[in-house]
Parts: structure tokens; sequence; C-alpha cells
């Protein structure tokens, strides 16, 4: 590597030490470091910082970048329909709705203890926001978090037993800590469905917590599952120390096509309203 003919040996032996040294730093995977340690350098030697302090500034911002990068990881590894805030949650629209207990839940807690999560409530009242806001909190703590339609799940089950890697499957779910289960209720199972459900559910049981959305009271479940011992026994273990939050009111929807009859005027903003909230 010979140094460019107009550089002193001093400063060529400097450029030389600085592609080494980035060399390097990618090498490690300190990406922060590379960007950074030039210009934190210069801010160092103008405020007199000493090397402690220097090196402390410079693997902090390496620490938050990484915490960053894997938040945003978790994020995108959920496969999330959308985005949904719990700050952007409607409460006064679901009075009944204990707020406390749904911000205590997004402390995550329950992800430790492996605690079951269930929605329930009719349709249009925000369980899904809600479910999705609880799975943010959990990507945002580094949780590893997967969102599944009931359904896709379900299909997810039997093209793995299809394919013989349904214990890979569900070895893969294993490692998370949160998995989601929405619209549980909305179409019935086959007998294969709901026995690979059941199987599902029961392997995750108290090591990975379970998140459930569903519009049926927990009486109605044998009409989906078609099985009245299978589905005693899933209600055993996903109602065994459960959080259940009841969702009772109005569709966000309903009250929009209330609030259009009453104030034209204002449609637009209810709709903008509606589809931010609305499951």
């Amino acid at each position: 590597m010979s140094p460019p003919p107009s550089l002193t040996p001093v400063q060529a032996g400097e450029r030389i030490g600085q592609m080494v040294l980035r060399t390097q730093l990618h090498n490690l995977r300190l990406q922060a470091f590379v960007d950074e340690y030039e210009t934190l350098a210069q801010e160092a030697a103008r405020a007199h910082w000493s090397h402690e302090k220097y090196l402390a500034t410079l693997t902090s911002r390496e620490v938050d970048r990484r915490t960053h990068n894997q938040r945003q990881r978790r994020i995108k590894e959920a496969r999330f329909p959308f985005r949904k805030e719990l700050a952007d949650f409607d409460f006064d629209a679901i009075p009944h709705l204990n707020q406390l207990r749904v911000l205590e839940l997004a402390r995550g807690r329950y992800l430790q203890q492996a605690e079951p999560v269930i929605l329930l409530g009719a349709p249009g009242l925000g369980k899904t926001h809600l479910a999705i806001a609880l799975g943010l909190a959990a990507c945002r703590e580094g949780h590893r978090t997967r969102f599944y339609t009931v359904t896709g799940l379900i299909n997810d089950l039997q093209q793995a037993q299809n394919q013989q890697r349904l214990p890979h499957f569900i070895d893969q779910a294993l490692r998370h800590k949160l998995i989601i289960l929405d619209e549980l209720g909305y179409i019935p199972f086959s007998t294969t469905g709901a026995q690979l459900l059941f199987q599902f559910c029961s392997a995750l049981h108290e090591r990975v917590a379970i998140l459930i959305t569903t519009n049926l009271p927990f009486g109605d479940w044998v009409q989906i599952f078609g099985d009245e011992r299978l589905t005693t026994g899933l209600l055993d273990r996903i109602t065994y120390r459960a959080h259940i939050l009841e969702f009772v009111g109005d569709s966000y929807r309903f009250r929009q096509a209330q609030a259009a009859t009453v104030h034209p005027a204002s449609t637009a903003d209810d709709a903008r309203q509606a589809n931010a909230l609305s499951p």
C-alpha cells in the first residue's frame, strides 16, 4: 500500500493508520465508532475531555445505535399488519376498559411470567389496535414478538405439518417472548386446524406469552373448534393466570355512522379517527 506522493511520511502514516482503524472497526461491527470517532475526537480536543470520557461517549453512542437497530429489527420481524400506538387509543370511547391495567401490561411484566392476555369483545372496539400497541411495546424492550391472524397461523401450521417441519416451527415460536393471535372466532376451524392450534398453544403454555383477540365469549368457542373436550383443554391453558380485558360498547365504525347523520360536516374528521383506532 503506497501513500500518495503529495503526503509527507507522517501524513501518509496517519492516513494508513486511519484506513487500518476503519477496517478493524468495520470488522468488529462498531458502526457508530466508524461514523463518529473523528468528529467526536475533534469535539473532545476542543473541550479537553479525558481519554476515558471520549471513549465512554463513543461507546454510549454505539450502544444507543445498537439498541435502536434492535428495536427496528424486532418490529420488522414481528410482521405487524400496520402500526398502532397506545398513545393513540381512545380510552374514553370504551369507558369500561381499565386504562391503568392496559398501561401496566405495556410495562411488560406479563412477558417475563409468560402470562396470557385475552382481549374479548365485539368487532370494531380496538382490540387489534391494543394488541399491536402492546406488541410494539414488547419489541421496543428488545423482546422477540410475532403477530399472526389465527387463520394465517393455522395455514402456516398445516403447511409445516405437510412438510414435516412442525416441530421446527414450534421450536422457532418458543424463541419468542410474545405471540399475538388476532381475530379468533371469525371463521370456524377444520378438525385438523383446531388440533394444530391446540398443539401450538399447549407447547407455548407457561413458556411464551400469548395475546389473543376474540369476538366470542368463552362459552361459544366450541362453535369454532368443533370439539368440546379440545375447547375445554385449550381454555384451561390460556385462561390460567390470564389477563382478560373485556371491550364493551359501540364500534368505531358504528359511532362514525351515527356522527355523520348528526354532524355531516365532520364526517371526514370522524373517518380519519375511525381509521386510526379501529382494528
